[in-house]
């Protein structure tokens, strides 16, 4: 991990096209500014956290039954198997 000392309105920049920003510092609250390409995810750490947690629960609630109730719902889909006689 890379520590450095900023003052406020100081910034740092990462790969030539992020920018954190030091904006102020109020007691034990520090202010920061993210400038980053709309293509580059900045999430807080914490909400980083919830959303992988939701994310795994959607794919365990939805899982093979859910996909195959999905299927099922598309138009022109039949809610019952279908056989087809042999040889036609």
């Amino acid at each position: 991990m890379l520590i450095l000392t900023r003052k406020a309105e100081q910034g740092i920049v990462i790969d030539g096209r992020v920018v954190i920003r030091l904006l102020s510092i109020e007691g034990e609250r520090v202010k920061i500014g993210v400038e980053a390409p709309r293509s580059i995810s900045v999430l807080r750490e914490e909400l980083l956290g919830e959303v992988a947690g939701e994310n795994q629960a959607a794919a365990k609630f939805h899982g093979h039954a859910g996909l195959a109730d999905t299927l099922r719902q598309l138009p022109g889909r039949s809610t019952t198997p279908t056989d087809t006689p042999a040889g036609d």
